[in-house]
């Protein structure tokens, strides 16, 4: 499997994990639920810098952004104050289960975006 392919992989994969993480995180109350076209036109760009961009250098950023995304959320929950609290609620497992594999899929995204830009700059 080419190297990009896996980058595109991990990187739809995190996205998918950050969408029902942050649908889970508004369904909790820790978010506002609230119309955003904000967060659309970021998860548009996100999926676009994914899918159409993956060969270009502002696809490798973009995805390498993803992954930040990703491996930042682990961090941003597990110092909160209510996340004991949270882990032990109905539906904690899920919750979990998602920051773990955010945090291990972001660092794997983040590692291959900047392989494939350094790459991309040796050539």
């Amino acid at each position: 499997m080419k190297p990009n392919a896996v980058l595109v992989v991990t990187s739809l994969l995190s996205i998918v994990l950050l969408t029902l993480h942050v649908t889970d995180d508004i369904v909790r109350g820790i978010s506002k639920a609230e119309s955003s076209n904000i967060a659309l036109l970021v998860l548009t760009v996100l999926l676009y810098g994914t899918l159409v961009l993956a060969e270009r250098r502002s696809g490798h950023v973009i995805m390498l952004l993803v992954g930040l995304f990703a491996a930042a959320m682990p961090v941003m929950h597990m110092r909160g104050v209510h996340y004991p609290e949270i882990a032990k609620s109905t539906g904690g497992f899920f919750f979990v289960w998602t920051l773990w594999a955010l945090g291990g899929l972001g660092g794997v995204t983040i590692m291959l975006a900047a392989r494939g830009l350094w790459n991309l700059r040796r050539r």
